[in-house]
């Protein structure tokens, strides 16, 4: 049963005052418990990104007349799609990190919940992108998998955790460049499952050059996927 908006505005308040807590965006109290530490006036500022992108890798445009961009056309990626929900900025960028790198874990709920707006075009089978067990005992969560997780049970499609592996721990990716996120990620990652014919849905938080989503959906098509779509939170890139 929802409580009704009075009630989780009193239990935020009375949270915020035993747990002190700030908004990461504007410094104000935190006012809302689904959404902390984000308040609700900066979780209601995210919105989804409507402007032009690739038609295979989202990346945002400037413009509204080119359909692909360049590298797509150059290198074609071994996914057909990308659907990301929003940009890499702003209250969404504060909500991801808070998630992924601060262990606000409750925080998949509603970041998962913002997925669903995204149609995956009947997908067979959710993946998400794995971390290595070295990554995960440092996190303590994989964050795709849990975004996976609360899509699969919205959206009834089959959630499939071990469909793929990572095999070795790579460098992080911040710093390097398209190139270099490539070779960082050769052989880094396994599938453990059949997956002949299915349509597969690649989950993950963020694209930044689409690297970890080539590497992984090389080796979906490999165990037998028909076709992989990305679904991704946000999308870094100007337009």
């Amino acid at each position: 049963m929802r409580r009704p908006p009075e009630a989780s505005g009193l239990i935020a308040h009375l949270l915020n005052h035993l747990f002190p807590s700030r908004c990461p965006v504007c410094d104000s109290a935190t006012d809302t418990v689904r959404c902390a530490p984000l308040c609700r006036s900066c979780w209601s500022s995210i919105k989804r990104y409507a402007g032009p992108s690739c038609s295979r890798c989202g990346v945002p445009f400037a413009s509204r007349d080119a359909h692909t961009c360049s590298a797509c056309i150059l290198h074609p990626p071994p996914f057909s799609k990308t659907l990301s929900y929003g940009l890499y900025e702003a209250s969404l960028a504060e909500a991801i990190n808070a998630f992924k790198f601060k262990g606000v874990r409750r925080l998949h709920r509603p970041l998962g919940d913002l997925l669903l707006s995204l149609d995956p075009g009947g997908a067979d089978a959710l993946v998400p992108v794995p971390l290595s067990l070295e990554g995960l005992r440092l996190r303590g969560f994989n964050q795709s998998l849990l975004l996976a997780h609360r899509v699969s049970r919205k959206r009834g499609i089959a959630l499939v955790m071990d469909g793929l592996v990572k095999v070795r721990d790579t460098h992080p990716q911040i710093g390097l460049s398209a190139r270099e996120r490539a070779a960082n990620l050769k052989g880094a990652f396994r599938a453990e499952r059949d997956f002949s014919g299915k349509r597969v849905a690649l989950v993950d938080d963020v694209m930044t050059t689409g690297a970890t989503a080539a590497a992984c959906s090389r080796q979906l098509l490999k165990a037998g996927a028909a076709d992989v779509v990305v679904l991704t939170l946000a999308r870094a890139g100007n337009p």
